[in-house]
Order: C-alpha cells, then sequence, then structure tokens
C-alpha cells in the first residue's frame, strides 16, 4: 500500500503540485528517493533518519522507496523534508493516511525534528487552496502563507507538533496573517532645493509610470530625487501587493510573515550581474526587475553597467514581463517596473563645467553616454538635464512642495487612469496604453497635433517615441484635470522628449 502526500515545487511564480509517494518495497534495506530530486532533496533521508531517531520511531528493515510526481520535473529545495518525512510517517501507520492525502506541507528539518523556515510560503498556500487542500509549514512561515484566507494554514514548530496535529492529539490553531508593514517615513520633496523641472518630471513619471533618465554632474541631486520617489507613489492595492509579495516569498524577503503596500524601490549596485538584474542562478531565482514589479527600479551609474546587462532591458520594458531560460528551467516572472536611470554626462562628471572639463570633451561626453544603445534610450518616456545647483540655493530655506501634496495629484491621476482602463485587460496606467486604445485615449487637438507633427519631422522621432509622446502627454492632462489632450499638454511631453546634450 502506497501512502500519499503533498508538497509543491517552484517554476517561477507558480507552485506546481507534487504528490510524495511512499511505500516499502521488497529489497535490502535501504532508502531511496527518486522522482529528478536535487542534492538537498537527496540529502532530506539523512535528515529524516535523524529525526526519526529523535523521536524514537525505527524505520522498517525493508527497502523503503519516496517517488515525487510528476517524476520529468525537476525538485529543488529542502521544503521537501517535511513531505517526505510525512509520507513515510503515513506508510508507517504513525499518522492517518487520509490526513496526510488532504495536506500539502513543506519545512526544512532540523536533527532534532525542529521545523525550519523556508522560502514560498505564500504561492504555496495559493497552490493548496486551489486543490481544496490544508496546509502544514513551518511556525514562523505560516504568518505569510495565513495570508490566502481560502485554506488553511497551520504552523507547526516541529516534527512532533505535526504528528500530534495530524493525529488529533494536540490540534494547531489555523494561523493568522502577519501584520501590514507599516509605511516607513518616506524622505519629502521638500529637502530637494530648486531642480523644479526635475521635480515635475518625476511627479508625471510616478502618476503615468513613465520610465525617467536624469542626467547630470555629480552632486547635482539624482539619487537625492530618485530615493524621494517612492513618497509621491500611491501605495499599492490589494492585489497588487498579492503579486510583489510572490516574489518576494521566492526570494525570502518577507519578513515576519508582513506584507507592505509600500511599493518596491530597488537600486542595484552597477557590478551586478545579468542573473541578479535579469534573473536566473540556481533555480533560476527572480532578479531585480522582479523584484521591483509595482515598483521602482533604480539605476544610478547607468553607463557604467555592463553592455549586455542594459541590453536585456529592453523586452522586459516592453512587456512586463521576463522568461528566464536556462538548460533545466524556463520560467516566467512579471516585471512591471518603473525605470529610473542616473548618469553623469561623461566620465569626469564635469563636461558641462568649461574650468574643469577634461582634455577629451566634447568627445568623453559622447563616448561615455554611447555606452547606452539607442533602442535602449527611446524606451525612456521621460529625458532631462539636472544642473548642479549653486551655494546660494542651498542656503535658501525648504519653500517647495511636500511629497504628500505632490502624492496627492498623483494618487488623482492614478485613479482616473484606473478608471480609464477598468475594462481593458493588461493596462493599468497609461505607460500601458497601445494600439487603438492609446488612439482613442491620447488624441490631440489640432494644434496639438500640428506640434507633434512638426517635432516628429524636425527631431525624427521612432514610431516608439511618437508614441510615447502621447502617453506622457496623456498622463499630464490627467494632472491638469483635462479630459482631452491639448496643444500645452503635447508641448510639456516633447520637451522631455528631445534628445540629450553630449557635448
Amino acid at each position: 500500500m502506497v501512502a500519499t502526500t503533498y508538497t509543491v515545487a517552484f517554476e517561477g511564480l507558480e507552485a506546481r503540485l507534487v504528490e510524495v509517494q511512499c511505500a516499502e518495497v521488497q529489497g535490502l534495506p535501504g532508502f531511496a528517493i527518486v522522482g529528478l530530486p536535487n542534492k538537498a532533496v537527496t540529502e532530506a533521508r539523512e535528515r529524516v533518519r535523524a529525526v526519526f531517531e529523535a523521536l524514537g520511531i525505527a524505520l522498517p528493515s525493508s527497502k523503503i522507496t519516496v517517488n515525487l510526481s510528476p517524476a520529468d520535473m525537476p525538485k529543488d529545495g529542502s521544503h521537501f523534508d517535511l513531505p517526505i518525512a510525512l509520507a513515510l510517517l503515513a506508510e508507517l501507520g504513525v499518522v492517518p493516511k487520509d490526513k496526510a492525502k488532504e495536506t500539502v506541507s513543506m519545512g526544512e528539518l532540523a536533527l532534532d525534528g525542529g521545523l525550519i523556515p523556508v522560502i514560498g510560503a505564500l504561492p504555496a498556500a495559493l497552490t493548496a487552496a486551489e486543490n481544496s487542500m490544508s496546509m502544514v509549514c513551518p511556525v514562523t512561515s505560516a504568518p505569510e502563507a495565513a495570508w490566502v484566507d481560502a485554506t488553511p494554514v497551520y504552523g507547526a514548530k516541529s516534527a512532533l507538533a505535526v504528528i500530534r496535529h495530524l493525529t488529533g492529539k494536540s490540534p494547531i490553531d489555523p494561523a493568522t496573517p502577519g501584520e501590514v508593514t507599516p509605511s516607513g517615513a518616506h524622505k519629502c520633496m521638500r529637502d530637494v532645493k530648486g531642480q523644479e523641472r526635475a521635480k515635475r518630471a518625476l511627479e508625471i513619471a510616478a502618476a503615468g509610470r513613465h520610465h525617467l533618465f536624469l542626467q547630470g554632474p555629480q552632486g547635482s541631486g539624482k539619487s537625492m530625487l530618485a530615493s524621494r520617489l517612492i513618497g509621491i507613489l500611491p501605495q499599492m492595492d490589494a492585489g497588487e501587493a498579492l503579486e510583489t509579495s510572490m516574489i518576494h516569498s521566492l526570494s525570502g524577503l518577507i519578513k515576519d510573515g508582513g506584507i507592505s503596500r509600500d511599493r518596491p524601490f530597488r537600486e542595484p549596485h552597477h557590478t551586478a550581474s545579468m542573473a541578479a538584474i535579469v534573473g536566473g542562478g540556481r533555480g533560476a531565482k527572480p532578479g531585480e526587475i522582479s523584484l521591483a514589479h509595482n515598483g521602482v527600479l533604480f539605476m544610478d551609474e547607468f553607463p557604467e553597467f555592463p553592455r549586455t546587462v542594459l541590453e536585456t532591458l529592453r523586452q522586459p520594458i516592453e512587456t512586463s514581463e521576463v522568461f528566464v531560460s536556462r538548460a533545466n528551467a524556463h520560467v516566467r516572472y512579471p516585471c512591471r517596473f518603473m525605470l529610473v536611470a542616473a548618469a553623469n554626462p561623461c566620465k569626469c562628471g564635469f563636461m558641462s563645467d568649461n574650468t574643469r572639463a577634461c582634455s577629451r570633451a566634447p568627445v568623453c561626453g559622447s563616448d561615455y553616454l554611447g555606452r547606452i544603445s539607442g533602442p535602449l534610450m527611446d524606451r525612456f518616456d521621460l529625458r532631462i538635464e539636472v544642473p548642479p545647483v549653486s551655494f546660494t540655493d542651498l542656503d535658501l530655506p525648504a519653500d517647495g512642495e511636500t511629497s504628500t501634496t505632490i502624492a496627492e495629484r498623483v494618487r488623482a491621476a492614478r485613479d482616473i487612469q484606473k478608471a480609464r482602463f477598468i475594462d481593458v485587460d493588461d493596462m493599468r496606467t497609461n505607460s500601458d496604453a497601445e494600439g487603438a486604445v492609446l488612439e482613442q485615449i491620447a488624441e490631440p487637438d489640432s494644434d496639438g497635433r500640428a506640434l507633434l507633427t512638426r517635432v516628429a519631422d524636425k527631431f525624427g522621432l521612432t514610431a516608439r517615441g511618437y508614441h510615447r509622446v502621447l502617453r506622457v502627454a496623456r498622463t499630464i492632462a490627467d494632472l491638469d484635470g483635462s479630459d482631452a489632450v491639448r496643444h500645452p499638454h503635447i508641448a510639456e511631453a516633447v520637451g522631455y522628449r528631445l534628445t540629450l546634450s553630449t557635448s
């Protein structure tokens, strides 16, 4: 007779149900795990042996075979320890087989029988709910999984607690969701002195989820501006928070089971590898662009990133998803992020200062920014220069608008877009609009169209650039409370689109 229980294997964000079968078969005493397990899974047999000895449970003198079905899907991770032990306990009659068959479990076993937290509890709970099963996991992972209220989640401290729960001797109360992480004290836009045009660009970018490129000498405030972007973005709704939390769960970034409504802000260093940015490595884990899903990806010193890394951003920017293909893994991750890139005008950073520029000016500027390909630069909706701030400006008192004031305008514009795209699939903000939808919502008036046509002819706008101007103009009109896209909206959008100076 075969005992069965269930766990999950991760393929991207999807937690696929895995049937864990255990049987005693004829043959020399042994303990085999089959079904494409990796090293961490095959080592589970030694941890299970030690736990059974700690619990005083004797293994049978026959051959034990554990099969992880479907057998052609790779199994990776230490979370298979608990389901393997549970299947063996059911085969030995220690826990009821029917109870084990109704349970999705995951957890790493310590040698004394304790349960060690594992990643991926949230997507695993979703799979359990879809299959009408309960879930058992380490007690520290349960608050995260309990956010899925469609299935009971039981958090156990040890393998013994799981046994006592399934046998009914000491039932475990269902876990409660972790606390919603309170919003942090975001840096205020009022701290930025001067740079009014850059502040305006940030407001437009936040309102429509537009990609933004900041160019200016060191110390002009590019990083300072970007770090205050989160303070003007609206909080994520329930659906967005769940999407983002599932990705963070797979990366082990959820602390104490708490889920935050704040949008993620990721700022990788320019030495980051392609796998770190796009995703990959062992198990094809999500990269920074997916960890920034529904939030901001800030890439400072943009030209310093390896060219191969920068070029891989082109498709995710357009499609809002990334496919990570490896020899043993082909997974998809969502990555609806807002890219904010910052760069100096040249390698030394003083190209615009005639008294300090290096001897290679102006060639140094074109060489440095030339590391960013034209097709990639074409994907930035707003491109602005951030001039240096004078010492006299720094001595002035802070009298600009606060982040709260700007955030109210951004939220109002986002609400307009939410209502606009409520019946349109895969569109949430103006930056997502394309095709007939874009033509309908961003049709400029006659003066605006005439201006856009002249600009397109004179500056050689690509088709992509033309549409991105329309999207930005639509966002500016939303911030203005205007139903129509008019000449001033087109004029301002065009001003953020023209090519930056490299000389």
